[in-house]
């Protein structure tokens, strides 16, 4: 309730505030519905799981929700490219901004992150459809379906479906987070170039709340899905995987309500 809730206000105080009808804040919202999303479609399960003292799940639901939920992560991260891209041209090139990006830039960059997640994730999915599944194989050590507990109640030729997901989430991942390295490494020096400290100081402060939310989107991104886990134990791993699923979208709205003024005001006027 805190995630959706914060991430609802987070919505409704860019729609209501004309101050902030700007391109980052337009991605900002698209952010939020996702992590609303994100939410929605492990932490019920979840809740229901602890309170039965149970976690049953069928195999259609547990296929849709490991569909959303990587669906939903690879567009979280072409979004935050998309975010600091436009960052990078609004300090950069403050100039030249207006001719460089538009709204229907934005939303052409919106439409094609939520396009590209659902529909390489779909293409990852179809292809368990010709494999069989495991005879008492009905049990995952894991509290959401994750990809590789989902691949594990499966038989057959599985190496194809870990190489599709590690093209796919080479495209969707690294791709967009050396889009966002390369975008702050030229933030940074146009930064540290401004004369004045109040100049410097106006730049880091909006570009603060974005990195917070990169730095602890891909931090838990890469320690569950990046490095190497084999003796990681699994105990660990699934509380990886909760700040990652379910801490994380809820700290957000926070990070961006403290560290935004514009969008702590909109919401004091809500």
């Amino acid at each position: 309730m805190v995630t959706v809730g914060g991430n609802t206000l987070i919505v409704l105080a860019v729609a209501t505030s004309r101050a902030l009808h700007t391109h980052m804040y337009f991605f900002l919202c698209h952010f939020s519905l996702l992590e609303i999303g994100y939410t929605s479609n492990i932490t019920p399960q979840l809740l229901w799981s602890f309170l039965e003292g149970r976690g049953n799940i069928s195999l259609v639901s547990c296929l849709v929700q490991f569909y959303t939920f990587a669906s939903l992560a690879a567009i979280g991260c072409l979004l935050l490219s998309a975010m600091s891209y436009d960052l990078y041209l609004a300090i950069c090139h403050p100039l030249h901004y207006p001719a460089l990006t538009s709204t229907w830039l934005c939303g052409c960059l919106a439409a094609g992150a939520w396009i590209s997640g659902f529909s390489l994730s779909a293409f990852t999915l179809a292809l368990a459809a010709p494999l069989p599944l495991c005879p008492g194989r009905r049990e995952m050590d894991h509290y959401f379906c994750d990809f590789a507990p989902v691949v594990g109640l499966f038989c057959g030729d599985v190496g194809v479906m870990w190489g599709t997901r590690a093209s796919i989430s080479g495209f969707l991942t690294l791709g967009p987070f050396l889009l966002i390295v390369a975008s702050y490494a030229s933030l940074l020096r146009t930064v540290l170039q401004i004369p004045s400290s109040h100049g410097r100081q106006k730049a880091f402060s909006t570009c603060s709340s974005h990195f917070s939310v990169v730095r602890m989107f891909y931090g838990t991104l890469i320690v569950v899905y990046v490095a190497p886990t084999e003796h990681m134990a699994p105990l660990l791993r699934k509380a990886f995987s909760v700040l990652s699923t379910v801490f994380t979208p809820m700290v957000n709205p926070i990070i961006y309500s403290l560290k935004n003024q514009e969008v702590k005001g909109a919401l004091h006027r809500l």
